[in-house]
């Protein structure tokens, strides 16, 4: 729904400059909300049937999110260094920072990672930025391990991410 979309466009707006490191620019980091993060790009990840969005709220408010997408990863580098097949992508989970902490996060990763199970998937994978200590504890205590690397392109920068999966 188009209202959704809006919806998580303006959490992500808010979210996503949270999970960047200090050297990532204010302009890369628009150009990517911009293109990336809009309520039109929204649109498209709610329209597509491989893609999974959840949205955890906090006094009827939204506070975090998480987006999975389902099959084959495309990008070459992420598909040698996934080794279990089939496998699911957390594309994105963003939480606010006012609920950092408050153990929304690993809710949403447990509903991503359960509808992943009930699509007989064999992982999950997600990238982090290399320089996002507090998400990438998190994700190790969430079980992924760190299988390669890969870079990530924020605006017209790129930034180098662990690949990290989860064997289910």
């Amino acid at each position: 729904m188009p209202a959704d979309a809006h919806r998580v466009s303006v959490l992500a707006r808010k979210t996503f400059p949270l999970a960047c490191p200090p050297g990532t620019t204010r302009e890369n980091i628009e150009l990517f909300c911009d293109t990336k993060l809009s309520a039109e790009a929204f649109e498209g990840y709610l329209a597509d049937p491989q893609i999974r969005l959840w949205l955890a709220t906090a006094e009827d408010e939204p506070a975090g999110y998480v987006m999975s997408v389902s099959g084959e990863p495309t990008n070459p580098v992420v598909a040698g260094a996934v080794t279990m097949r089939p496998t699911v992508e957390i594309s994105k989970i963003y939480v606010l920072a006012s609920a950092q902490g408050s153990g929304v996060a690993g809710q949403l990763m447990s509903v991503a990672v359960d509808d992943a199970r009930e699509k007989s998937a064999s992982s999950v994978w997600l990238g982090v930025n290399q320089h996002n200590e507090r998400a990438n504890r998190f994700y190790e205590r969430q079980g992924f391990v760190i299988v390669g690397e890969r870079s990530f392109q924020v605006g017209a920068g790129l930034e180098d991410d662990f690949v990290r999966e989860k064997v289910l």
